[in-house]
């Protein structure tokens, strides 16, 4: 069985602090929490489960307090969770199963990381991280904000999937100008940004609803060309967002037909296509697209932003509209039945379930 510590930067995390720990303590070798600042409860939270809490102070470089933290650990491998992280039970046998078979030539494991529940609980919003690395192989944290691990080696594609739960604090908590904050004193200190720092900075301007400043900076990641490809199809995707905000409605359009000139339609860009046609009235374009979304196959090494309902339940919705305004009531009720093996008691899924067995029943 190979041994493994838990690394973790932390700062003001009193309200999930422990829930966290809560969830993993039993399962790892050794916990290193470094502490940035804290003002409240986590340095205490943190003590009753390690006694390898260590102090860092915080200089807008999330890379420097990661990289700290890694230092400390003593163990064969280095697991790292944030704060509002959490490791359900389900996962917490997998995890156990993962140490205790190991083959100790591996240098990193892939786990999935999700974001968002879907109401029957599945994963929502889900994507996977280079979670569990080889210590002796010295990686890196890469980046002041929207940092990144750089690794190389054999490497394991795990079906772990670590929970990001957040807190109630950050659910009403008004959208924080931290990160934003960062990269613009960069810019002040003229520090020339990587492809990979124009794509969140474009986004942290996004969140902010700086939406043309936002535009100019994911033309800018674009025209880089070697950024990862996954970015360049949210670049596309998240300017489309912007000109419809601004609305740009063609502008809109074309950012997502642009998605096709670097890869096959993935899911939500086909989805969103379909939106845009749908909404000028154009159901049998739309529903070519809503369509070519839902035979998405995934395959468990994909790196790729997995939103399920977009190839599940929401173009299946979407064509229940397309079908009946092109007059194929069949093929109408066929698509809600599908949508609603995703989401059986959705308000949307119900409604229809409801009128097509009214028409049905005057029809008889």
């Amino acid at each position: 069985m190979v041994s493994v510590s838990l690394c973790m930067i932390v700062r003001n995390e009193e309200e999930v602090l422990e829930r966290c720990l809560q969830s993993v303590c039993e399962l790892v070798d050794e916990i290193v929490i470094v502490d940035t600042g804290s003002e409240d409860e986590t340095v205490n939270i943190a003590r009753n489960y390690t006694d390898k809490v260590y102090f860092f102070e915080w200089c807008d470089d999330f890379s420097k307090a990661r990289n700290y933290a890694f230092s400390k650990a003593t163990k064969e491998y280095i697991f790292f969770m944030d704060a509002d992280d959490l490791l359900p039970e389900s996962e917490q046998l997998k995890f156990k199963h993962l140490k205790e078979t190991l083959d100790p030539s591996v240098d990193i494991v892939s786990m999935y990381t999700t974001m968002a529940f879907d109401p029957q609980g599945n994963p929502a919003f889900q994507y996977r991280r280079n979670r569990f690395v080889k210590r002796s192989r010295g990686y890196k944290w890469i980046g002041p904000v929207h940092e990144y691990l750089e690794v190389y080696g054999k490497t394991v594609y795990s079906d772990i999937g670590v929970s990001h739960i957040g807190s109630v604090k950050s659910e009403f908590a008004v959208k924080s100008t931290r990160n934003l904050d960062i990269y613009q004193k960069r810019l002040e200190r003229g520090e020339i940004f990587t492809p990979r720092d124009l794509f969140y900075y474009a986004n942290e301007l996004r969140e902010h609803q700086k939406y043309e400043e936002s535009i100019s900076q994911y033309e800018s990641f674009l025209v880089c060309e070697d950024g990862w490809i996954e970015d360049q199809i949210k670049a596309y995707e998240y300017m489309s967002f912007c000109y419809g905000q601004l609305g740009k409605q063609e502008e809109r359009l074309r950012s997502l037909l642009s998605c096709l000139e670097i890869t096959e339609p993935r899911p939500k860009t086909a989805c969103m296509i379909g939106d845009c046609l749908l909404e000028k009235g154009k159901l049998q374009a739309a529903a070519f697209w809503f369509k070519t979304a839902t035979e998405f196959k995934r395959y468990i090494e994909d790196p790729s932003f997995y939103e399920p309902a977009y190839h599940t339940w929401y173009p299946h919705l979407q064509l229940v509209v397309c079908q009946w305004g092109l007059g194929n009531i069949e093929e109408s009720v066929r698509h809600n039945d599908l949508a609603a093996q995703s989401l059986p008691n959705d308000p949307k899924v119900l409604y229809n379930k409801e009128f097509f067995n009214t028409l049905k029943e005057k029809s008889e």
